[in-house]
């Protein structure tokens, strides 16, 4: 290997501001030429490390005992093609065949080859070298696989043998966070900063899940110090974007946000905070098209599309929204919301005839909680694509459900769980086939096994959907209730609470958690509004009853639930006679309707 000319003189100037540090420190312990490489490595500088490689070999060591460092060296400045040429040919000295494989390994991951990095991490480990780092890479290379179950048994062995390892510990804290939520994972990241405080991914990590918990300052504070140890880091960015945009300053999170580069790698997260700062600074377009690429990136985020629909509705978009989602908003499955945006828009189009049914959708006080993600690929596509890689399959499955074939969908989800055994999304693929063909025990089993591996909201709500669905209100509530301890602002979670609660008479949770919602943001959902009357009626506070029981019906009229509770809320309270009389004519007629 030679020196590239280009890079002598980053080379050069990393070895005299190596020299510079050594010369600085007189007590300084004396480290040997690996040593010194080690802890180049550690801290993340390949430059400094690949100098004092190169210049080992120049004074004569043999490259078979530093390849595997220059390998780690070349990887580290994200120069892949560098370091293949070090590690590829596996020519490493018994003593660091090792980690030549472990790095070798690495290496087949970040370029997509996630079989031959399996090889090199069995060859790691068949050459002694079982560490914490490498149980992490394998554990990530498992997650990346589809092997969530093998992904945790790699993080608790990598925290076995290395119980003050910021990357084990990092690691542990970022599969408890998929499986028990946010709240759990916060003590091991801490333990993690214990040991590395100045860790800007931790950091970063530790940022965004303080974030997640509604720790607005916490997070700031986290923030401004991984923005002191890493001034350009971008997630630093990000971050405080988001915490911009809660403070209602759009137009600084904007331009955090564009200082990111999130938006441009199409982080989920940065996408949406991006629709929803456009749909602040009245970019209605912009937001609808931002919103459209996350949709088609996430079909299983719920939030999206009444997102969308409300980005064109506001940008006026009525002929466009009518033509991508008229068929949606008749399912009786969709949410109210996108009933109500679908109607308003097929009236200002002067279509009053097929509004009304879709107002009376939105008004139906009985709705399935579940139901499948329609796909836009045709059965017949789907069954070409199938073996063209990890997505076939699953698109497969979501063909079958649309086109009506059950069974079909079910054999194809059962044959996916069956070559990914430790997959929370093959699971989750054969709970929403078993629904779909309403065997719900059959759905429970499997959503739970799924949950196990990993418990995102989705996933929750299904299972809370199919307990409902089998009259196990109680089981529900106490996965909804688990789910919002562990994320605790998650608007859906705390509705479905007070939803549950209502229906169990437990009129005191019921208000609890609809007081929690409305202070996140639904102080106009009339579904809501109309469960908090009704809370507040049962509890003897009937002034409070009538005011949300008119606001709520104010909004949506023709609501049964609203109409009811303002008919029970007027004659508690003493109204006049014939307005309490023809409240209660006007729910009949909903109740008959």
């Amino acid at each position: 290997m030679t020196f590239r000319p280009e890079l002598r003189f980053r080379w050069l100037l990393a070895g005299l501001c190596a020299l510079a540090l050594f010369g600085c420190g007189e007590s300084a312990p004396v480290q040997g030429p690996l040593d010194s490489v080690r802890s180049a490595l550690a801290r993340g500088d390949g430059i400094s490390a690949e100098v004092q490689l190169r210049a080992m070999i120049e004074t004569g060591t043999d490259p078979r005992d530093v390849a595997a460092y220059l390998g780690e060296a070349n990887l580290a400045q994200g120069r892949f093609a560098e370091a293949r040429e070090w590690l590829g040919k596996q020519d490493f000295s018994p003593r660091t065949r090792a980690h030549g494989n472990h790095m070798l390994g690495r290496l087949e991951m970040e370029s997509g080859n996630l079989p031959a990095a399996g090889q090199a991490f069995d060859r790691a480990l068949a050459a002694g070298g079982e560490a914490p780092e490498l149980w992490v890479d394998i554990g990530r290379l498992r997650y990346r696989g589809g092997e969530q179950a093998q992904a945790i048994q790699a993080a608790e062995r990598a925290v076995e043998l290395g119980p003050e390892n910021p990357l084990a510990l990092r690691f542990r804290a970022q599969l408890v966070r998929d499986v028990d939520g946010s709240l759990a994972a916060l003590p091991w990241f801490e333990r993690a900063l214990d040991v590395a405080p100045n860790d800007p991914a931790l950091l970063g990590d530790y940022a965004a899940t303080l974030g997640e918990l509604g720790r607005a300052r916490d997070m700031l504070a986290a923030v401004r110090h991984l923005s002191t140890v890493d001034p350009a880091n971008r997630r630093a960015y990000y971050l405080q974007a988001v915490l911009a945009a809660r403070a209602g300053n759009y137009d600084l999170a904007l331009t955090l946000l564009q200082r990111s580069g999130q938006v441009e790698s199409e982080v989920p997260g940065a996408m949406l905070l991006l629709a929803l700062i456009d749909m602040e600074r009245g970019n209605y377009s912009s937001a609808a098209q931002m919103l459209d690429r996350l949709a088609t990136l996430q079909p299983d985020n719920r939030r999206v599309v009444p997102l969308l629909a409300r980005a064109l509705v506001l940008g006026r978009n009525d002929k466009e929204l009518a033509y991508r989602f008229q068929a949606d908003a008749a399912r009786a499955s969709a949410s109210p919301y996108l009933q109500t945006l679908m109607a308003r828009s097929l009236e200002a189009l002067g279509d009053r005839e097929r509004a009304g049914p879709l107002l009376d959708l939105a008004a139906r006080q009985n709705r399935p909680e579940f139901s499948v993600i329609r796909s836009a690929t045709t059965l017949e596509t789907a069954r070409m694509r199938a073996d063209e890689g990890g997505t076939g399959v699953p698109a497969l499955t979501r063909a079958a459900l649309t086109a009506g074939r059950s069974e079909a969908a079910t054999e194809a989800a059962r044959s996916f769980a069956r070559r990914f055994p430790g997959s929370g999304d093959a699971l989750v693929l054969v709970g929403d086939t078993e629904t779909s063909a309403k065997r719900l025990a059959a759905a429970e089993k499997a959503y739970l096994q799924a949950l196990q591996i990993r418990r995102p909201w989705p996933l929750t709500f299904k299972l809370a959907s199919v307990l409902s669905g089998q009259g196990k209100q109680r089981d529900a509530v106490v996965l909804l209730a688990g789910f919002a301890q562990g994320e605790p602002g998650n608007v859906e979670a705390m509705t479905l609470l007070a939803m549950h609660h209502a229906r169990m008479g437990d009129w005191r949770a019921a208000a609890e958690y609809c007081d929690l919602v409305i202070a996140f943001g639904a102080a106009r959902d009339p579904q809501v509004l109309a469960v908090r009357a009704k809370a507040a009626l049962e509890s003897g506070e009937t002034d409070l009853a009538v005011r949300l029981a008119e606001i709520a019906h104010d909004l949506q009229p023709m609501h049964p639930a609203s109409a009811s509770i303002l008919a029970q809320a007027y004659r508690a309270a003493g109204y006049d006679d014939d307005l309490v009389a023809l409240a209660e004519a006007k729910v009949r007629i909903l109740e008959q309707n």
